[in-house]
């Protein structure tokens, strides 16, 4: 079953992403976020333990509760986040909660 996110942030590009994006921070506990990149790409860079993942159009990447991370956008690029109770389920180019755990 595909549910939709409770909340999403505006769409962001490389002029307007805010600074609080681009240093540390995180989602509340219990929240679950979604990184979509709709043009070009991003670094989205957890910090403890540190990890970088590439987040592209067809490569969206889940953000963990509580999870310590900041984004630096890779040249001309736009991008949203989506908020989730549960962790999202990426199949393809589609997402969907994982209910229960």
């Amino acid at each position: 079953m595909t549910l939709t996110p409770y909340a999403s942030s505006p769409f962001f590009d490389e002029h307007s992403l805010p600074d609080k994006l681009r240093n540390d921070h995180r989602t509340k506990d219990g929240t679950w976020g979604l990184l979509r990149v709709l043009e070009g790409e991003v670094q989205l860079i957890f910090t403890d333990p540190r990890r970088e993942v590439l987040v592209t159009p067809g490569m969206p990447a889940p953000i963990a509760p509580l999870a310590t991370h900041y984004v630096v956008p890779l040249g001309k690029m736009s991008m949203q986040v989506e908020f989730y109770r549960s962790e999202p389920v990426l199949d393809g180019d589609l997402t969907s909660e994982r209910s229960g755990g």
